[in-house]
């Protein structure tokens, strides 16, 4: 037992379980490292509470111990006939709910800032459709395109499988971006997810969510599609390529001439002409 256990340990530790931008990597343990400062303070919220829910398993645990072992019938010949502890009936009444204001506090700046949009800088529309994202972009001429996982035989070095594109959702890094998420009327519920952004929200038909994110570094970083939508739910991905406020001027004048909208038949035509 000790030798399988021992081969497992060695295996874990020499696995990559490392945080790597955008995605996730083979035995990674804990969340993505992550891209945006919402993301980061969830991070740090998790962690605050996780040691407060160690130190509150613990404690009970060997308090458990303790009471088994002391007032066993073999350790305690003649037991109390005490009812109430005054002192023991308020403590485990008023820690408890200081436990959870000290939590509460955090937790409610943190939803707070979750839905400040007083400070957004840019909006994208995404429609998730059956299975596939479109994305608008109605601050920079209201151009569209789809965004269509590519399939094996065409992904290129360094694109992750059921992960990757055919076309990128490019945005500007240090903007606020604010997303308006919705689905197809004639459709299901999505859920637009990206982990290392701190952000999941539901595609819902007939009904305009809104989430926003800010990503700090350049990049590309991957989501998935995160509600179960039918068979095509696994190959819904989210591809976002964050570039430099040039760049990004820069692909908005190749995207408008790309993604051009046909006014005759309301058809938007993405790079390989799947619509």
């Amino acid at each position: 037992m000790i030798k399988y256990f021992t081969a497992f340990i060695f295996t874990l530790l020499s696995q990559n379980i490392s945080f790597a931008k955008g995605k996730a990597t083979d035995w990674q343990l804990g969340f993505q490292e992550s891209a945006s400062p919402l993301m980061a303070e969830l991070i740090g919220f998790h962690d605050f509470v996780f040691w407060i829910i160690t130190f509150i398993t613990v404690f009970v645990f060997f308090l458990l111990a303790y009471v088994c072992v002391k007032f066993s019938a073999k350790n305690n010949k003649k037991p109390s006939t005490t009812t109430h502890n005054s002192l023991i009936e308020v403590a485990w009444t008023v820690i408890p709910v200081i436990i959870l204001v000290v939590i509460s506090i955090p937790s409610f700046k943190l939803l707070y800032k979750q839905n400040d949009f007083s400070k957004i800088d840019m909006t994208i529309k995404a429609t998730g459709y059956t299975w596939y994202w479109g994305y608008e972009y109605p601050d920079h001429g209201d151009f569209q395109f789809d965004a269509i996982m590519l399939q094996e035989d065409e992904l290129q070095e360094n694109q992750p499988r059921l992960l990757s594109t055919d076309n990128a959702l490019v945005v500007p890094v240090n903007k606020n971006i604010k997303m308006q998420i919705t689905s197809d009327p004639a459709g299901v519920i999505h859920s637009w997810a990206m982990p290392s952004l701190g952000v999941k929200m539901d595609a819902i038909p007939g009904r305009l969510n809104e989430t926003y994110f800010k990503i700090t570094e350049p990049g590309i970083y991957y989501g998935q599609c995160s509600e179960l939508c039918g068979p095509g739910h696994g190959f819904m991905p989210i591809m976002i390529k964050a570039v430099s406020e040039d760049e990004f001027s820069e692909w908005v004048v190749e995207a408008q001439e790309e993604f051009a909208t046909n006014e005759n038949n309301n058809l938007v035509y993405d790079m390989k002409g799947l619509r």
